[in-house]
């Protein structure tokens, strides 16, 4: 048996970045900010997200920088060679199953809060 699943709530980074394809397909991507908390300060954790169809729909319309969500998904890894070097290269990325709008349009506005620990999804 294994399991691969993800469990995220933070802050988008960044606005989404979307693209259609001809097929009709669409990836949405942008980054999540999570605060660990450590002994002295929260720190936080970047996070790359990936969704497609539906739920990327819902992030481009409703995601903004700033905007508290809550995503579960599975881990990937992106594979492609350097263009300079040749090296393979490889980077983390969540693919998004389940999108979950955590903030009101008025939480949106206000500067990233470090405290929701105390949110639910």
């Amino acid at each position: 048996m294994s399991i691969n699943s993800v469990t995220l709530v933070g802050r988008a980074g960044r606005d989404p970045e979307v693209k259609y394809f001809e097929s009709g397909s669409v990836v949405c991507k942008f980054s999540l900010a999570v605060n660990r908390r450590t002994r002295n300060s929260d720190q936080p954790d970047w996070f790359n997200l990936e969704m497609w169809g539906r739920t990327a729909e819902i992030a481009a319309n409703y995601v903004r920088k700033g905007s508290l969500i809550g995503v579960n998904g599975a881990l990937k890894f992106d594979q492609w060679n350097d263009r300079s070097t040749g090296a393979v290269r490889t980077s983390p990325v969540i693919k998004v199953d389940r999108l979950e709008l955590l903030g009101s349009k008025r939480d949106n506005e206000m500067p990233m809060n470090d405290n929701y620990a105390d949110d639910e999804f």
